[in-house]
């Protein structure tokens, strides 16, 4: 049976997820400043992060088995085990979600990209990429009104079948946008030579189960975000190395696209002055070689070796780039997923590793 990118990836981090699980409750020594990154330690494999509204929260994935959501305070830098945890909370929103089979196996529940839309009261809406013994976006309430949030999973729209979404957004009325970077009948080495293999796949409440949304199709199609007015979709083509704007319309058009980042952009996030946010790892590296040359890609060698960022923020209207972040490849961290601002900073998600790095923000 043909393995998914995203099933090798946990293979080949597995082992690093094992140790990263040590390190956790290392002495925080192993946690100190190096090479110009501060760190939080602990959450495991934070592929994706994305900030509590109106909060000093940050929630970050744990793409790894056994792990799935984190709470890190940006105040004190630390980071806690958010979910399932002892007894993980569910409510199932059955007028909404109802053909969810029920809450996710604690067990076998492994999160990937994330969002989070505010909702009324200190409530918000955490959408969150599920592997594990189901391919989910599972769908939690997040309640700040006492301070921590506390999180109660409320419901799960299915992916169809063989389809591994990899981010995930919403729009007001609660329909949701995700991503699958490669269709079953597609390869990644079809993504690198600038093929299109994914698309953007639709569920609006009311739907039976998500639709390919025509138009959308694009080399990798892996982060994703939407417009405040929700009439635009931005999609990170990792096989394109470019953000992509997207007409929210079936068939969707395309609207214009970022120059080459020279990065194989990877989340994409609305920062807080209203620009995307995006980062990844150099497509070119001396010492890890090239990962965009089909002839040489190797699965193993970009997930194991340390290999330096950049991050960018994108004017949402004329996709014009600027450079906010950027970094060299350092022990015990590597593997940049995405850029999140937080106050003067920008913490940096990884798919390898057992911390979230925090570099300045230029």
């Amino acid at each position: 049976m043909k393995k998914s990118l995203i099933t090798m990836l946990f293979i080949l981090v597995g082992c690093v997820g094992t140790a990263n699980s040590q390190q956790a409750a290392a002495p925080m020594d192993d946690c100190a400043e190096a090479d110009g990154y501060r760190f939080i330690c602990g959450p495991t494999n934070a592929e994706d992060l994305v900030r509590v509204p109106n909060t000093d929260w940050v929630i970050a994935s744990g793409m790894a088995p056994g792990t799935s959501l984190f709470l890190m305070d940006a105040n004190r830098l630390t980071a806690n085990a958010l979910y399932p945890g002892m007894l993980p909370r569910a409510r199932q929103d059955m007028s909404r979600y109802g053909a969810c089979p029920g809450s996710p196996d604690p067990g076998n529940f492994v999160a990937h990209g994330v969002s989070i839309r505010a909702g009324a009261d200190n409530r918000s809406t955490l959408y969150v990429v599920g592997h594990g013994a189901r391919e989910a976006i599972e769908v939690f309430d997040v309640d700040t009104r006492r301070g921590s949030p506390v999180l109660t999973w409320i419901g799960c729209v299915l992916m169809p079948e063989h389809h591994e979404a990899n981010s995930v957004t919403s729009l007001a009325d609660g329909t949701i946008l995700a991503t699958v970077l490669i269709h079953p009948d597609k390869t990644f080495f079809e993504a690198i030579s600038g093929q299109p293999t994914g698309g953007v796949w639709k569920w609006s409440p009311g739907d039976d189960g998500f639709a390919l949304v025509p138009g959308t199709e694009l080399p990798a199609n892996n982060g994703i975000e939407v417009s405040a007015d929700g009439r635009t979709i931005y999609v990170a083509s990792s096989g394109l190395h470019k953000i992509v704007a997207l007409s929210n319309t079936s068939p969707a058009r395309v609207l214009g696209m970022t120059e080459d980042l020279g990065i194989t952009p990877d989340n994409v996030h609305m920062g807080v002055d209203g620009k995307l946010i995006t980062a990844g790892m150099h497509n070119e590296d001396p010492v890890c070689g090239s990962i965009i040359d089909p002839e040489t890609f190797n699965l193993e060698t970009i997930a194991t070796c340390s290999r330096p960022f950049r991050a960018f923020a994108i004017d949402p209207q004329t996709l014009a780039t600027q450079e906010i972040a950027n970094g060299g490849a350092t022990p015990g961290w590597s593997n940049a997923t995405m850029a999140l601002e937080v106050g003067d900073d920008v913490w940096l998600g990884t798919f390898s590793g057992s911390r979230v790095a925090i570099r300045p923000r230029y």
